[in-house]
């Protein structure tokens, strides 16, 4: 097993260094969900929700519905946020790791990612717009 060392760097956000490898992770909590990011993803957990490091979890979406790793899904907030900047517009062709959307949640920034190469069909947010979680910010084809 590798050590792992990890030191609280500001609020909700912490230097994760694994192998000699640093990364950052932010972290936000609210009454009955956790949040983590790391590298522009976003892991969430509901306080009645399946473990998110079950495998049998693994590949599907908050509904629990399995999803093929190929589709492109809409891109929602995974957390209540504000809307810093917005970086498509309609038929623009995106990327499987491109930046979409940068949210602000706790003082920190968090980028959302397309989840596979496709075209945007829709935005549905603007910059400054608070948003709940799960809000659909933008609609991949």
């Amino acid at each position: 097993m590798s050590a792992v060392d990890v030191a609280r760097i500001g609020p909700g956000a912490y230097a994760v260094t694994i192998e000699g490898r640093r990364e950052i992770v932010y972290v936000a909590v609210s009454a009955k969900t956790r949040w983590a990011s790391c590298r522009g993803e976003v892991f969430r957990e509901a306080e009645d929700s399946t473990d998110s490091t079950d495998p049998t979890n693994a590949g599907r979406d908050t509904q629990g519905a399995r999803r093929d790793k190929q589709a492109a899904l809409p891109l929602a907030a995974p957390m209540p946020a504000t809307v810093l900047k917005v970086l498509v517009t309609p038929g623009a062709v995106v990327k499987r790791g491109d930046t979409l959307v940068i949210l602000e949640a706790m003082k920190m920034e968090l980028p959302l990612r397309a989840s596979a190469d496709a075209v945007v069909s829709a935005v549905h947010c603007h910059a400054g717009e608070l948003v709940k979680a799960d809000t659909v910010l933008v609609e991949l084809a």
